[in-house]
């Protein structure tokens, strides 16, 4: 029989009474940055503790500050800032990168609120891994902007034609487009890349352009950063094969 929609968090929340939110990873799976639900219907009780249910995992907090609760269609669950935090408590770290990417394409969070929730917190062992795995990002990645930056350097630098940057192409925006040798070149790696839905994005974005006769070329910001030389080489050889061919 088909699960009925959110039915087994509806009744976990009434089997445990006031105060009793849905949290960590049925939060997760409600919000939609997690594929699955877990086998028990994860629950924070706040301010008190009940008998164990059936089909239910208990967490208890003494409080929760009201700006991390919200109520999606009338159950009240942690905000999804909230839930990412609890979720970081258990997930390891390839998993948390994925349902904090999850919730930022799908719009649910920003920096600026997960630092706010991780304020309120405090040093939960959710918040210590949730600001790891940030502070890494900001270590690792390159935002748009400096990604440009450095290839527009490595491109100079090599002597080769300048491209477009940002530009519109078959309904996309392109990060570096030379159009006399129909070449496309995209960065990845900048921050919040990776994900699942950015993956898929990006397959249909070069299915698109390959159909209408350019090539794609895709470069990492690792790359960029560590092997600049071996980007140029193939850059220049991408640009000469596409002027012999034109």
């Amino acid at each position: 029989m088909a699960r009925v929609p959110m039915a087994d968090e509806w009744a976990a929340v009434l089997a445990c009474g006031d105060g009793a939110l849905v949290s960590h990873r049925s939060a997760a799976h409600l919000w939609s940055f997690l594929s699955e639900p877990p086998s028990e219907v994860e629950v924070t009780l706040v301010g008190r503790r009940c008998r164990p249910k059936d089909g239910v995992r208990l967490h208890t907090t003494a409080w929760i500050d009201q700006r991390d609760v919200r109520y999606k269609d009338g159950i009240p669950l942690t905000s999804p800032a909230r839930t990412l935090i609890d979720h970081a408590a258990s997930a390891d770290d390839a998993e948390l990168g994925r349902a904090l990417a999850e919730a930022r394409v799908l719009g649910l969070v920003d920096d600026r609120e997960l630092e706010a929730a991780l304020e309120r917190t405090g040093s939960r062992r959710g918040a210590r891994a949730l600001r790891a795995l940030l502070r890494g990002e900001s270590e690792r990645g390159l935002t748009r902007s400096e990604a440009e930056r450095v290839m527009l350097e490595l491109v100079r630098d090599a002597g080769l034609p300048p491209p477009l940057v940002n530009a519109p192409l078959e309904g996309y925006t392109v990060d570096f487009l030379w159009p006399q040798s129909k070449l496309v070149v995209e960065v990845d790696g900048y921050r919040y890349h990776g994900h699942r839905a950015a993956f898929e994005r990006d397959r249909r974005k070069d299915m698109t352009l390959l159909a209408a006769g350019f090539r794609v070329m895709r470069v990492t910001w690792r790359q960029l950063r560590d092997q600049p030389l071996l980007v140029a080489a193939m850059l220049a050889s991408a640009l000469t094969d596409g002027r012999s061919h034109g």
